[in-house]
């Protein structure tokens, strides 16, 4: 390795760190894990609620005032084509996440670096890959999920644009999840305000026109998301070449390493398929709606915009019990690991269970904001109805697979996930096929799944096997002198 440049090396000061910096510096191997816990977490679910709640229900304010036909294509367009790359980017992340945590928690500062670097490389080439795929392919690929001609026709510039122009969503995911992994909540947090409001207001000027520009429509959203993932992905470039956050990036760590690529993809693809198994059961879903006509179609695809709320708001919290478990393994005191994963089981489930209730209780009002067609109300009324109670089991089972995945035990949980996704197809399927039970079928599968892998991964937790899969991190520990 080459010698580490300069600006590796600070010059000690006697400045008094600032609250943020304290809380970006916090030893998570130590001290009160609650405290610990609301760090990490307090950051991971403003973030969550500015980058996911606020620009998910403003993106759909601005795309309903397009008609149910522009709203469709968004939506479809995000929760299968989008995600099933986003679902690949996290898998690399969660693998991520667990790898930098664990050398943070040992003392590995290199190790995590080399990591991080190594990572962003991994997500240059899935970012070409999925440009190349969106800016052959896009009529073929939004076709393949059975949507209306007049859907197909609005949505096809939607698709090339946001798919084209990925790196930015790519890049911002995966730094955010090595800052999370590193004990850095605080600069996602921040990257997430620029964000979202650049977003809203770029959409809003270019799907409207404004500002002297023609008005675009559906393209307009798609290029605004865009603007607002480019501001963000130079401000945490900037950020993080500076050093100003606990992973410290420099050339030497973007040059190609095979051993640790191995590494990270042998942590990263189990994950992957974990959520993309997920994602074929809304795929294969959303295609079943579609047979039922275009209305189930509608009220399934805002159903999944709106029960995405509560896993947004909550899932943070999941991701900061993977941090806590990751770093406590890798400062090897499994005693403070146990009591990590119970801390923040308690206060996630209290969180999601009580915005199930919330959603239980005011789905009708919620879809109202959305639409006015009696037909789609009525059918996510019922959606939203069993998505309430599915919450109850979605309130333990994330904080338990991303425990696993922090302690890099990521075999289990894909495991038991694609176990699972095999039998909601199955069951929703005979429901609303053979039984002729409709989209209720699918609603119900849903709810059944859900229970069942949550009490599978439950007693698996149970046994402690999971904290014997954390290994020792590749790369060096120190720069090569």
């Amino acid at each position: 390795m080459s010698e580490p440049l300069e600006s590796d090396v600070s010059a000690p000061v006697d400045v008094e760190p600032g609250w943020l910096e304290r809380l970006r510096d916090r030893d998570h191997t130590q001290g009160s894990l609650y405290k610990s816990l609301f760090v990490l977490s307090i950051p991971l679910l403003a973030t969550s609620l500015f980058g996911g709640v606020i620009y998910q229900m403003g993106d759909l304010k601005l795309i309903s005032a397009l008609g149910t036909d522009a709203m469709t294509a968004v939506i479809v367009t995000n929760q299968t084509i989008r995600q099933a790359f986003v679902m690949l980017v996290m898998g690399a992340s969660f693998g991520a996440q667990g790898m930098v945590a664990r050398a943070i928690g040992s003392g590995n500062q290199e190790a995590a670096d080399h990591v991080a670097g190594q990572v962003i490389l991994l997500g240059g080439v899935l970012s070409l890959a999925m440009a190349c795929l969106g800016g052959f392919f896009p009529a073929e690929i939004l076709a393949a999920l059975k949507v209306s001609p007049q859907v197909l026709e609005v949505g096809v510039p939607y698709v090339q644009i946001v798919m084209i122009l990925n790196f930015g969503m790519i890049f911002v995911f995966l730094t955010n999840s090595i800052l999370t992994g590193a004990g850095d909540t605080t600069t996602p947090f921040m990257v997430a305000v620029v964000q979202s409001l650049v977003s809203l207001a770029a959409e809003y000027v270019l799907i409207f026109g404004s500002l002297g520009l023609p008005p675009m429509g559906i393209a307009g959203a798609a290029l605004g998301a865009v603007c607002g993932q480019m501001a963000s992905t130079l401000i945490i470039w900037s950020t993080i070449l500076r050093g100003r956050t606990r992973v410290h990036l420099r050339l030497r760590h973007f040059r190609p390493d095979p051993a640790v690529i191995r590494s990270i993809v042998a942590q990263s693809w189990p994950p992957a398929i974990q959520m993309v198994a997920g994602f074929l059961v809304t795929i294969y879903f959303v295609r079943l709606m579609g047979s039922f006509g275009e209305t189930p179609q509608a009220a399934y695809s805002i159903g999944l915009r709106l029960g995405m709320v509560a896993p947004m708001i909550a899932f943070p919290l999941a991701g900061a019990v993977a941090t806590l478990v990751g770093q406590n393994l890798g400062a090897g005191n499994r005693k403070r690991t146990w009591k990590a994963l119970w801390s923040g089981v308690s206060v996630h489930a209290s969180l999601m269970i009580a915005m199930a209730l919330a959603l239980f209780v005011y789905r009708v009002p919620f879809l109202e904001a959305f639409t006015d067609d009696p037909a789609v109300i009525e059918l996510g009324d019922e959606m939203l109805f069993y998505q309430s109670l599915t919450f109850v089991s979605l309130a333990f089972y994330f904080p338990f697979f991303r425990a696993l995945q922090g302690a890099g035990d990521v075999m289990f949980a894909m495991g038991t996930s694609i176990a699972n996704a095999l039998f909601n197809l199955a069951l929703g399927t005979y429901l609303a096929v053979n039984l002729d039970y409709g989209p209720t079928g699918i609603f119900m599968s849903g709810l059944a799944s859900s229970a069942l892998v949550t009490t599978i991964v439950s007693i698996y937790i149970g046994t402690g096997r999971w904290m014997r899969r954390a290994g020792t991190m590749p790369g060096p520990r120190r720069p090569a002198k």
